[in-house]
């Protein structure tokens, strides 16, 4: 078959960047370890780019939500370094996780009985201090059958870590409460922003994920977190308007003067949503504002401080994540895992 030519928009990963970033965190854990999530395609940036620069930078716990993310993963880290939060809901989850050695994380009572059933072996236990999503409430963890589970690590989640909320103090002392109730190896708390919290939250392992790609969820990380993506596109198209020329669907730009646009090949099946209306990309130190509506795959730009800009040059959107959140009112979160699959 013949080679595809080039793309014209590509995804640039800073792994320096990632790298710096699963080590600052690690060192803000204290004398606890720092994991990995990796979940959704590690929050969007690819895994088969961003996991080998967390394991050669030092991480070997991984954390994803579904099974079906287990293999991308497996390719770059032993199965018994993986992790799957939202455990086993049948007999084949069971099945799959004790042929593979990925460890399940058991999050309810029914899941605690269908891997002793199936089984059993090393899991982890998530344990429910107040966020009612997933997890075993700590009234249940005398149960039978969470008892006799070979507990590797005991967890929780933190549902307000990112503010100064009386809820952090109250979910870590619910999660002291229930550590001596269950057998463990090790205990873990903190995500990202709970890293920024103290040592208090962190235990034997922390399990960041926003930060490690470039979030800023908390004021303490920020100068310690750098930027890792950053989406750039080609020009594929200049053109001149004349005054009065409409942009876009439902032309809700109207050019005041003579001037020169650019069409950049990205849109919101892209991950870049119309909100990103109003903002800028830029070439070097030169910004190109976004005119009219964000298409499906087009966007249109004004190049009037970068004249010289032809078909075929590429250009960035700015994505430091917290000023791209700010920009766009989607949180840091959405702005990494909407980025599609396109880019080269």
């Amino acid at each position: 078959m013949t080679d595809l030519p080039p793309p014209t928009m590509r995804l640039r990963i800073d792994s320096e960047a990632l790298a710096h970033n699963w080590r600052a965190l690690h060192a803000m854990s204290g004398n606890a370890r720092a994991g990995a999530a990796v979940k959704a395609n590690c929050y969007g940036l690819g895994v088969d780019r961003a996991v080998p620069v967390l394991r050669e930078a030092g991480c070997r716990d991984f954390f994803v939500a579904h099974w079906c993310e287990v293999p991308a993963v497996l390719r770059h880290v032993p199965a018994d370094r993986i992790s799957v939060l939202h455990g086993p809901l049948s007999a084949e989850d069971v099945t799959f996780a004790r042929a593979t050695g990925v460890r399940p994380v058991i999050d309810s009572l029914r899941q605690a009985k269908l891997w002793g059933d199936g089984g059993g072996g090393r899991c982890h236990v998530m344990i429910d201090t107040g966020i009612n999503r997933l997890g075993i409430a700590p009234a249940d963890i005398s149960d039978p059958a969470v008892q006799s589970l070979e507990v590797d690590v005991l967890m929780s989640h933190l549902a307000c870590a990112d503010e100064d909320s009386a809820m952090n103090a109250r979910q870590l002392a619910t999660f002291l409460s229930c550590i001596g109730g269950v057998a463990h190896r090790e205990a873990s708390l903190a995500n990202s922003a709970g890293i920024a919290l103290g040592k208090e939250y962190a235990f034997a392992l922390t399990r960041p994920g926003l930060a490690l790609y470039g979030g800023v969820p908390r004021a303490e990380l920020d100068g310690a977190i750098r930027q890792v993506a950053s989406p750039e596109a080609a020009l594929i198209q200049v053109r001149r308007l004349n005054a009065g020329d409409k942009v876009g669907y439902n032309a809700t730009f109207t050019a005041p003067a003579p001037m020169k646009v650019g069409v950049v090949s990205l849109g919101y099946a892209d991950g870049i949503l119309r909100s990103w209306a109003g903002a800028h990309f830029v070439s070097g130190d030169d910004r190109l504002p976004i005119l009219g509506r964000v298409s499906m795959d087009m966007i249109v730009v004004d190049l009037s401080e970068a004249p010289d800009l032809a078909e075929g040059d590429w250009v960035e959107l700015p994505y430091h994540l917290p000023d791209a959140a700010r920009q766009t009112s989607l949180s840091q979160y959405e702005l990494l895992t909407v980025l599609g699959h396109r880019f080269g």
